[in-house]
């Protein structure tokens, strides 16, 4: 669950920013963002916040945010396999609204380099962020819908034998959640391979592979893929600056004392 709680930060920070709005369900007010493309049965580690939550409810209701808890998860997750840690800066407070709409326009496993590069920094963040933080997918999983027009159409940016080993999780027809892990070196440690992989033309998605193809993040890839000590240390501050990103303070918002429902 440790890759899921990462993205799941991700993902609620890039949409309205890091306000818990990604946890909210369906109702009269509310169009949820876990049905939008990006989130839509992909969308994991609900159930985690959840029950912390509970459990601190229990202690001090009306305290600790939806939002931090999801900040923390996050560090946490990253920490237990083998990452970095951080300080997570606290008191981010919860929104009572949601935006399907701008949940889908998300990061795209097709995007391009100057597709993915436009939009990070719209959210305050550089290439080595954008880069850093796609490494998080060492220990991620990808649903074979997500891959598979990039292992069976032959490109010049895949290597053959991945591509090939790929296809047996991966059907030309069928198969459509099919879960492969994005490292098959080390799929559950967080480490430098991702990158490795990369040089190696073996990223799984169209949106890793671009990192390292002739552009202006190679040298980037390149950098990691030698010194995974930078590579974390990169990572936690790319998270740090994510987490940052147009929080809901003060009075604004509020304390949910559930976190898929508006109190």
């Amino acid at each position: 669950m440790a890759a899921s709680l990462i993205r799941l930060h991700f993902h609620d920070c890039f949409v309205q920013g890091c306000d818990a709005s990604i946890l909210l369900d369906d109702s009269s007010s509310i169009d949820s963002e876990k049905n939008a493309l990006p989130n839509f049965k992909s969308a994991r580690g609900f159930e985690v916040i959840d029950s912390v939550k509970s459990q601190l409810e229990r202690v001090c209701p009306g305290v600790v945010s939806c939002a931090d808890i999801v900040a923390v998860a996050a560090r946490d997750a990253s920490f237990a396999v083998g990452g970095p840690s951080w300080t997570v800066k606290l008191g981010r407070r919860d929104s009572t609204t949601a935006s399907r709409s701008l949940a889908e326009n998300l990061p795209s496993f097709t995007d391009g380099l100057d597709k993915l590069i436009s939009t990070f920094a719209t959210k305050g963040l550089n290439a080595r962020d954008l880069v850093a933080l796609s490494g998080a997918h060492t220990i991620g999983q990808a649903q074979c819908a997500f891959f598979r027009d990039r292992i069976y159409n032959n490109q010049s940016n895949i290597d053959a034998g991945f591509a090939s080993t790929r296809r047996r999780q991966c059907p030309a027809n069928g198969g459509d959640s099919n879960l492969s892990p994005l490292d098959l070196v080390t799929p559950n440690s967080f480490d430098n391979n991702y990158f490795k992989n990369l040089i190696q033309k073996k990223g799984l998605l169209a949106s890793d592979q671009v990192l390292f193809s002739g552009g202006s993040t190679d040298s980037i890839v390149d950098e990691y893929s030698k010194n995974p000590s930078k590579f974390k240390s990169d990572f936690a501050a790319a998270m740090i600056k994510m987490a940052d990103i147009s929080p809901l303070t003060g009075t604004a918002g509020q304390i949910r004392r559930v976190c898929n429902i508006v109190n």
